[in-house]
């Protein structure tokens, strides 16, 4: 896998980009956690895979003061700014450097995976979905949010410069706005919402339905078999 995404200077901004990137970005932790709690006991044991800035964790805690968190992300940087967003928790988070084998075994008793597998190459993403899974109690939610719109032209550069113009509302320099649409076009594994629902399928995961969509993100919820 490539060397993590967040590293430096870009950790220091991390805590404002998402907000502000990400339509809808506080209500996508408050539905996350609402469909995780549907099925999730009172005690129970959740699996957040990115977990690096610690925003979605310091939110389901705050939510659920009786679940506990393992979270996992590749770059110390970020998880040293998690540690910091989590402490009033830090009783019932524990974090782990590196990727999904690096995760404990479980079982879990729900997993997330918030703003992260767009990071993911295409042909780690299955392997990856597989290994989640595999960290999960029979019947646990799943719930996964990204990237992800149409890989046809002329709708891909379309959507690409509408996920740019919202991200940075106030930019008007022509320059700055085509670096931030080639770094997404070549960066990033953006994946159309099908060939999404087809390898959650293919992972082992059922039920998978759509419950976000926000311009250039979608989110999934879905159960472990």
């Amino acid at each position: 896998m490539d060397a993590p995404p967040f590293s430096g200077h870009s950790v220091n901004a991390y805590a404002d980009g998402p907000p502000r990137q990400v339509p809808g970005f506080a209500d996508l932790h408050r539905m996350t956690t609402m469909l995780l709690a549907e099925r999730m006991p009172s005690n129970g044991r959740v699996l957040v895979l990115g977990a690096g800035g610690g925003l979605e964790l310091n939110a389901f805690a705050e939510a659920h003061p009786g679940w506990s968190f393992d979270g996992v992300d590749p770059s110390a940087d970020m998880l040293q700014l998690a540690e910091q967003t989590v402490r009033a928790h830090a009783d019932r988070v524990r974090l782990h450097q590196g990727y999904i084998d690096n995760a404990p075994a479980g079982p879990f008793d729900a997993a997330t995976s918030l703003l992260t597998f767009h990071f993911i190459p295409r042909d780690e993403r299955l392997a990856t979905l597989k290994q989640l899974h595999r960290r999960l109690k029979p019947g646990a939610p799943f719930v996964v949010a990204h990237i992800s719109f149409p890989q046809g032209e002329p709708e891909r550069s379309l959507w690409i410069a509408r996920h740019v113009a919202f991200g940075a509302p106030h930019v008007t320099d022509p320059a700055r706005l085509e670096n931030s649409r080639q770094a997404i076009a070549t960066r990033l594994t953006i994946l159309t919402p099908q060939e999404e629902e087809a390898m959650l399928t293919e992972a082992g995961f059922s039920n998978v339905s759509l419950f976000y969509a926000g311009l250039s993100f979608r989110g999934w919820l879905s159960y472990a078999n």
